[in-house]
């Protein structure tokens, strides 16, 4: 059995708030390749590392304490200064959100950091990035073009371009960051809506010239990895994955059937909210943990 990645998604959410520096420690404390988090634009065009693209209501809390609602304002309409002051350390009591994740331990103060703060914090592990648009609703985000930009500048101010692998759901941030620096590695993230939805979030991509087979076109992107939703990956399409050179990272698997049956596939790595279990799926059938490092043995993506 080869090496087995482990990323905490969202830092590690199961264990501690999400896309925080407390929770980036945590990926530290356990011993894993790296984490996965995900990237918006502010007003002042500064990357900070959110989830959505207004403060999340399950999580986000004003100066004033209170939860903010569904009308929250949109990231990129708030200067990074003030998404800074949102405190995103406690689940919002009696919510779905916090039912899901009973053992999540709150800490009060967590903020929403920057993607420069980030980096800081995560030295020394692969980083997963995810940049949020939505092909569905252009007006809540930056432009993939901006976005892009933004996560780049703070990769190579950071010195972390080697270590990072970009993700989206929204394959134009994909051709975008190629152009601007073809040795950034990157991922195609998909899901079964989006996959039904081609046309508008696989920048175009019409799988009827690939056979109907998703991995054919995300190889076609120049892409060094592949990140289907783990429900939905089978064997066959694993097996064709692999042999087209892309690695196999599949997102969210989060019990032990789904540890056991990806370990059982094959894949190249796991994306979890609880890490530490994964971690401890893979050791318990003799299998081990791929260190940081994981990602500089990617083949190198390839501009298109």
């Amino acid at each position: 059995m080869n090496p087995i990645a482990i990323f905490g998604h969202r830092g590690a959410r199961g264990l501690l708030p999400e896309n925080t520096l407390e929770g980036f420690a945590c990926a530290h404390a356990i011993g894993l390749t790296g984490v996965e988090f995900d990237v918006g634009l502010s007003e002042d065009g500064i990357a900070a590392v959110h989830h959505d693209p207004r403060p999340n209501p399950d999580i986000a809390r004003a100066a004033d304490g209170i939860y903010v609602g569904k009308d929250a304002p949109l990231l990129r309409d708030l200067p990074y200064a003030r998404i800074a002051q949102y405190d995103v350390g406690r689940l919002r009591p009696g919510s779905d959100y916090e039912a899901r994740y009973p053992d999540q331990r709150p800490i009060d103060g967590a903020h929403i950091p920057s993607l420069d703060a980030a980096l800081g914090a995560l030295a020394g592990l692969d980083l997963l990035i995810e940049v949020k648009t939505f092909p569905d609703r252009p007006d809540d985000t930056a432009a993939p073009e901006a976005m892009a930009a933004s996560v780049i500048a703070s990769l190579r101010r950071n010195g972390a371009l080697e270590d990072a692998v970009l993700f989206a759901f929204d394959w134009r941030v994909l051709r975008v960051a190629a152009a601007l620096e073809p040795c950034l590695r990157r991922c195609c993230l998909s899901a079964p809506d989006t996959v039904a939805e081609g046309r508008l979030w696989l920048d175009g991509a019409d799988l009827g010239q690939f056979d109907g087979r998703l991995p054919r076109a995300v190889a076609a992107t120049g892409a060094a990895c592949w990140a289907p939703f783990h429900a939905s990956l089978d064997q066959a399409d694993l097996a064709e994955a692999q042999s087209l050179g892309l690695r196999v990272l599949p997102w969210t698997v989060n019990t032990p059937e789904a540890f056991e049956r990806m370990i059982a596939l094959g894949v190249d790595g796991m994306i979890s909210d609880r890490p530490d279990l994964a971690r401890s799926a893979v050791e318990a059938v003799g299998g081990i943990v791929a260190g940081p490092g994981f990602v500089r043995s990617f083949g190198a993506s390839i501009g298109i």
